[in-house]
């Protein structure tokens, strides 16, 4: 038995996020229909996270196992030409055989867009503010994460993990373009609904709605009803997940 990473590419607006669930279509469900009808068997994939209705993803990691080994180039091929267009495997690793795509990964690492401007290009990817708030007071802001590990205040309520402690690795906004700013965080796990409650909470603080400290005094409450509304999903992406190197198989 081989266990293989499988990276792939998605755009997530047309499915109910990356978790199989009964009603809707998933990228989970998706990847598992063509694995299983071109390894001929029920194949279990685990992915490294789950994300929400209409997020995207420039890098997912996840795990299957096969029974024999693949010819790489070619399963990659086939498996695109059974994906819909909006999926994309890039790329298949073998690993060792207690590797695990959530477990295993150190760090993930997600992007959100917001523009001032309007597009009809980049309005399934980006988040339009009608007025720019303030970004150098948003990213004195984003610096207060690092002081802290447990971000309740930004997780969705009545999850089932066991702690709502992660670890900020970066955390900032900069220029894409002249209309258009992105929010770049990485952190070694992400609570539910995480990520797009930080980037409304910013926004407030870009308005000038929020202070500094207002921004810190959130976090300190561990309370998801103080900190701001959720940003839509559209404009996040998922873009990196690492790994240690032992785990690849040369």
């Amino acid at each position: 038995m081989q266990r293989y990473f499988i990276y792939l590419a998605y755009d997530g607006t047309a499915y109910n996020g990356w978790q199989i669930q009964p009603n809707g279509t998933t990228v989970q469900e998706q990847l598992v229909r063509a694995l299983s009808l071109l390894l001929r068997r029920d194949v279990e994939l685990t992915g490294a996270g789950r994300t929400d209705t209409g997020v995207h993803a420039s890098r997912m990691v996840a795990h299957f196992d096969s029974d024999h080994l693949l010819d790489i180039p070619l399963m990659t091929d086939k498996l695109n030409r059974l994906l819909p267009p909006d999926i994309a495997v890039q790329q298949l690793r073998p690993v060792t055989a207690d590797a695990h795509a959530r477990f295993d990964a150190t760090s993930r690492t997600y992007q959100y867009y917001v523009t001032t401007a309007k597009s009809p290009f980049s309005r399934r990817y980006s988040y339009r503010l009608f007025h720019a708030p303030d970004y150098v007071r948003m990213n004195e802001a984003a610096r207060v994460l690092f002081d802290y590990t447990d971000f309740t205040s930004f997780s969705k309520l009545h999850t089932d993990v066991k702690t709502n402690n992660c670890r900020i690795l970066r955390a900032e906004w900069s220029l894409r373009d002249a209309d258009t700013q992105v929010f770049t965080i990485s952190a070694d796990r992400f609570l539910r609904n995480m990520v797009r409650a930080i980037v409304g909470t910013l926004l407030e603080v870009g308005r000038h709605k929020l202070s500094i400290d207002d921004f810190r005094r959130i976090i300190e409450q561990k309370d998801r009803c103080q900190a701001g509304a959720s940003v839509p999903g559209h404009a996040l992406f998922l873009t990196e997940i690492t790994y240690p190197s032992r785990l690849f198989v040369v």
